[in-house]
């Protein structure tokens, strides 16, 4: 039933990533892990190289000016793309741009698309997306705090926000504040577009953070003072936050998972590459047993987790319900790449622990993928739920377990799960 064999137009696609990766990315690598960052006009040359190969923006359909090749093209791209830090900002596919760049285009005016949209799909200006505050549970935003309040032809925003990637860098944000506290859970909040040059936006600090970005962006902590932006600048309908919310973050963590299984790749070609080259006590540690336990179980997740994230985008693709399947994805491939690098770098030792390879900041993302876009543990919650509706449907004669998941969720239990907050 599911052949992801590329096609020769993606098979084509590919080589040209490749062929970018190889000539430019890698290359790049060596100057980023030294310093922790690359320079500007450095990294404008290698999106230059992208643009000009058409594979910019892989995200986006091509009437926004993306590849539009569908989610299992952009699946088998990232997992060429995931094996750099530098790529997804290279290739323009960069958390949190993307997610704003997707609710923009489905959401937005023509006004915001021309103000927001097209520059910062360009490349020439950052964004940021601020939901997370540290006041209530990031798994819970039907508790979010920040208010913003009309007055005229302005909204007028007070609040806290925290772990906002991007935010010091950023020319706007799109902000999550409770528009109507009295209304129900999940009607709550609005989606607001919010320059950062704006009075009462203000930077408090950049959170300290085991997983700092590897130096491609901060977590920072901000909060509004009576910040005054046009009603103009609503995204969507009033009171449509969560929704808008749901549509940005579903397509965000199956991009996560497919970047994660080139982590997970170029890992596990590094813990066998080492493993076959290094001798300890007259032999290869590839004639140790525990060493092959470590590449065969590796192997196994990562086709595991591969064919599971295919799998999901198969089906957004077919324009089914793939909500249980993303979450799914989300908690195993997490799973997955922290096993996977783990075992890395073990193979490592001293080595893996140091910045002479990327393992260490592998290892630091795999850490945090646990928890962004919502944790893991909420991430069981949503699958676990979905299973039993299925099933309890099922016995009661409804429709076959593939129709069940269309059911709408509850406002304040299923749908807060599934619309987890997270700072990416």
């Amino acid at each position: 039933m599911y052949d992801f064999r590329p096609t020769p137009e993606q098979e084509a696609v590919l080589a040209r990533t490749r062929a970018i990766m190889d000539e430019y990315v890698y290359p790049a690598e060596a100057e980023f892990f030294r310093t922790g960052t690359l320079p500007e006009e450095r990294m404008k040359a290698i999106q230059r190289a992208v643009k000009e190969a058409g594979l910019w923006a892989p995200h986006m359909p091509k009437e926004a000016g993306g590849l539009g090749m569908g989610m299992v093209t952009l699946a088998l791209m990232n997992e060429i793309l995931g094996r750099s830090p530098l790529a997804p900002r290279a290739f323009g596919t960069g958390a949190p741009d993307t997610g704003n760049q997707e609710i923009l285009w489905m959401f937005g005016t023509p006004e915001q698309k021309e103000r927001f949209l097209k520059p910062n799909l360009a490349g020439e200006v950052y964004s940021c997306f601020a939901m997370t505050e540290p006041e209530v549970s990031g798994s819970d935003p039907t508790t979010l705090r920040t208010r913003a309040v009309r007055d005229g032809d302005h909204w007028v925003i007070n609040g806290h926000k925290w772990f906002i990637t991007n935010a010091a860098r950023s020319a706007f944000a799109i902000v999550m504040a409770v528009t109507d506290p009295d209304a129900p859970p999940h009607r709550r909040a609005t989606m607001i577009i919010v320059p950062t040059d704006t009075p009462g936006f203000r930077i408090v600090r950049h959170v300290p953070v085991m997983d700092d970005g590897g130096g491609l962006g901060t977590h920072d902590e901000i909060v509004f003072e009576d910040c005054r932006v046009p009603v103009e600048n609503t995204l969507g309908p009033v009171g449509e936050g969560f929704r808008i919310a749901q549509a940005r973050l579903g397509p965000g963590r199956i991009t996560h998972a497919m970047r994660w299984i080139g982590v997970m790749n170029r890992s596990f070609e590094m813990m066998v590459r080492r493993a076959l080259t290094r001798e300890t006590r007259g032999r290869k540690l590839a004639e140790f047993q525990t060493i092959q336990n470590f590449v065969a179980d590796s192997y196994a997740e990562i086709q595991a987790a591969r064919l599971l994230t295919l799998h999901a985008a198969w089906k957004m693709d077919q324009g089914l319900d793939a909500r249980k399947e993303i979450s799914l994805i989300k908690f195993f491939g997490a799973r997955v790449l922290h096993e996977v690098v783990d075992r890395a770098l073990q193979v490592h030792g001293a080595l893996g622990y140091s910045k002479d390879t990327p393992l260490e900041l592998f290892y630091r993302e795999a850490r945090a993928a646990r928890i962004y876009d919502g944790p893991d543990e909420v991430h069981r919650v949503v699958v676990a739920q979905r299973i039993f509706k299925e099933f309890a449907q099922q016995a009661e004669g409804g429709p076959p377990a593939a129709g069940a998941a269309e059911a709408a969720p509850a406002a304040t239990g299923q749908a807060a799960a599934e619309t987890a907050a997270g700072g990416a």
